[in-house]
Formats: structure tokens, sequence, C-alpha cells
């Protein structure tokens, strides 16, 4: 199984990286995690443009789905006529949602580009992956995502506040994705993210080997996330996540 981050910027792209975006191959199977903002140009870097198998959203915030729009273009109007639908496992309001965000009332919805499955806690099979699902302490309906193939497993905190529920997500993962938006000062609100010492935390109860912070805000310093992280009492690899770094888990 590999790991790419395509894009690991939160909230909104920044210099470096578009917003969330993560690509799991295995068999030669392709899943994306999010289709984030700017996410669809970088992800031509790694795979062909035609070549995304499925998708998981965790929800429906702009930086984590809104290139789906583009993505329904390219699956749609190919030069060589409509591609086949793609399987999408998202929060129910998705069709709905990313419809007017399109906003073509005179052309198909984006049920011609895209199999829409409401998503649920739980675990299902998406190609050669095991993916399991977990509701996540966000203000709109957001899931955290453990993806397992061959006996490794990436677990994904989406957006969150502190979650025993991502504990339980990541136990034993070989990576951690956990996002780390805030700074670790007074005054950051509840039940909306985490900084860098609470992504660290959940990594140690988890026991993951490999903690990387993304959903890196632009205008925070990363190595001050990097620093909180350093109090949060993990003892494996931490990491900055960054654009096209890439993960092999074998």
């Amino acid at each position: 199984m590999r790991l790419t981050i395509v894009g690991c910027s939160g909230s909104f792209p920044g210099p470096d990286s578009p917003a969330s975006c993560y690509l799991l191959e295995a068999e030669g199977f392709r899943l994306l995690l999010d289709f984030g903002n700017g996410s669809l140009g970088a992800l031509q870097r790694h795979i062909g443009l035609y070549d995304v198998d499925a998708i998981c959203l965790s929800h429906l915030h702009a930086d984590h789905c809104l290139d789906m729009c583009s993505y329904h273009v390219v699956r749609t109007y190919a030069p060589s006529g409509p591609l086949p639908r793609v399987p999408v496992h998202a929060p129910k309001d998705a069709p709905r949602r990313l419809g007017a965000a399109y906003g073509m009332d005179d052309e198909p919805g984006l049920e011609t580009a895209f199999d829409f499955s409401a998503l649920a806690p739980g675990t299902f099979s998406v190609g050669p992956f095991e993916v399991t699902a977990a509701q996540m302490n966000h203000p709109v309906e957001t899931y955290g995502f453990r993806v397992a193939h061959g006996g490794h497993a990436v677990a994904y905190s989406a957006d969150t506040g502190e979650s025993a529920e991502l504990v339980e997500l990541a136990a034993g993962a070989d990576v951690l994705l956990c996002e780390a938006s805030f700074l670790d000062r007074p005054g950051n609100p509840e039940g909306l993210h985490m900084n860098g010492r609470q992504a660290a935390e959940h990594a140690a109860r988890a026991g993951a080997g490999t903690l990387v912070l993304t959903h890196l805000v632009p205008w925070n310093d990363p190595e001050q996330i990097l620093r909180d992280a350093g109090r949060g009492g993990f003892e494996g690899r931490v990491e900055l996540a960054r654009s096209g770094a890439v993960y092999d888990l074998r």
C-alpha cells in the first residue's frame, strides 16, 4: 500500500500545497481521501487524469471536497466521451451540496460522473481496501477514515477536535494523518480543530507508528506546530505533511 500526500493545506490552499487530498494505492487501485480545492492539478503529478477508482469525502467543507466539481467536468466531458461513474462515499447531503457548488442548472447533476453512497460509522470494502469510517468532533457531519490493506493501515483524522473515536480508529496504524490546525495556545475553540500537542497525544494513545501533522493552515508557523507536537508524549516518528510526500507501507 502506498500513501501520497497530494494536498495538506488547511482551510484554503497555501503557496506550497493544495487543500486536503490523499492518494492511497494498492493492487493497481487508486482511492482518494478528500478532494479539496486545488488538488486536482497536483494529483496529475502522481496518476493519470482519468485514473481515480474511488473517492471518500470526510465532510463537505470546501477545502475537503470542492475539486469534485472540476473532476465532474473531467469525467463528463472527456474528449473520448463520458467516463464510467466513480464510486463516492460521502456524507448524505453530498449530491445536493456539490451540485449547488457546481451551479449549472442547465446541465446534468454530478451523478453523471459519480455514484454517491452515504457514509455511516462502520467498515466497508473499497476495491482491495478495507475502510472504516468513524464520526469526528467537528461542527458538521465529518468522518475520519482507517484504510487497511495487506496487514497495514493508514488512519486519517479529517477535521476534528479532541476525539476518543479517533484514538480507536488509529489504534496500531502504521501512519496517522492527523490535523493540527491550531497553535497550542489559550483560547482555541473546542470541538473544531486540534493543535500539534493534541495530535501527538492522540497518536500516543493510539499506539500509531508515524504521526504526520496535516491540515496545516498557511498563516501558522509549521515549525511551531512541530514543536507543539513534541510536548504530546508521542515517542514515534513525527513529520509535517508535505505535498508530494510518499509513504510505502510494506
